[in-house]
């Protein structure tokens, strides 16, 4: 499977190396490419910006520092929604707001793409080791689909279940 990854630091490096270690097609951002060179090294596709890695992958998976850095990555000029592309879900797993994760799933409605917020446990070494807890919120069905590629990063993953259908981000 082709899968995008931004944020390749202390945690994304070694969950992307655990996703590219089991055969898939990586492509990585990060805003340090620096920190990308281990997994590119090891055959990952650099990407210009979070938009261009999205346009290359059929999924996408973040993991950034802060709200405002999940954002930027998402909503942003070049952000994973402007791009045009096969990706067809995405994946933040960065501790962030409920309500920005409310926005991005709205905001990927509208592209036709599907979205999950998975915001991890565990640290460095969690990230390391592949024994992350990751809690999954969104739609059952993303979920399952997306669950084979979550086992590479975590040993305890649970669906947290879905937001409700009528509800729209403010």
């Amino acid at each position: 499977m082709r899968i995008g990854w931004i944020g390749t630091g202390v945690m994304g490096r070694s969950m992307a190396g655990h996703v590219q270690a089991a055969g898939h097609e990586l492509y990585v951002h990060n805003r340090t490419k620096a920190k990308a060179e281990e997994l590119l090294k090891k055959g990952a596709i650099w990407c210009d910006s979070p938009a261009d890695a999205a346009a290359k992958s059929e999924i996408l998976f973040s993991i950034v520092g802060l709200p405002s850095d999940v954002e930027e990555t998402y909503l942003g000029k070049n952000g994973v929604l402007s791009a045009k592309g096969s990706c067809r879900v995405i994946v933040d797993m960065t501790t962030s707001r409920p309500s920005l994760a409310q926005i991005i799933e709205h905001e990927a409605a509208k592209k036709g793409m599907e979205s999950l917020d998975a915001p991890v446990s565990g640290g460095d070494i969690g990230a390391r080791d592949a024994t992350l807890a990751i809690m999954v919120g969104g739609k059952k069905e993303v979920f399952d689909k997306v669950l084979p590629v979550f086992q590479l990063m975590g040993k305890n993953i649970a669906y947290m279940g879905g937001r409700e259908q009528d509800s729209t981000p403010k």
